[in-house]
């Protein structure tokens, strides 16, 4: 079975899955530095994308990174400067024929990731 890459988001300060969440999702080129936008997606009622983000031919080994429009999702909450705006979370893919599940916890003024399952 081909890996794939999937996220969901919780909203941790209202207990309730972080729906309409902008995501970004970037492929690391380790030699030049150079982020290549490969998807953007929003988080559906459950928090989670609609399919995965990446996965079969299009998943493979590498350096990727995530990055969660916090402060758009948290509107007038965060305020004008919000503290977290967009949160990147950079991330490697060694075995492409895995599940890597990237869960986000996150309130206006914290969040957490772990490898999910």
């Amino acid at each position: 079975m081909a890996g794939r890459l999937t996220t969901h988001v919780l909203d941790t300060a209202r207990g309730l899955p972080a729906a309409g969440m902008r995501i970004e999702l970037h492929r690391i080129n380790l030699e030049t530095g150079a982020r290549e936008l490969l998807k953007t997606a929003r988080t559906n009622d459950r928090g989670r994308t609609d399919e995965p983000l990446l996965e079969d031919d299009g998943f493979s080994g590498g350096v990727y990174e995530l990055v969660f429009d916090v402060g758009e999702y948290h509107g007038e909450e965060a305020g004008d400067s919000p503290f977290l705006n967009r949160v990147p979370v950079r991330f490697g893919i060694a075995d492409p024929s895995d599940h890597y599940h990237v869960p986000l916890l996150t309130s206006a003024w914290s969040y957490s990731v772990y490898r999910g399952s």
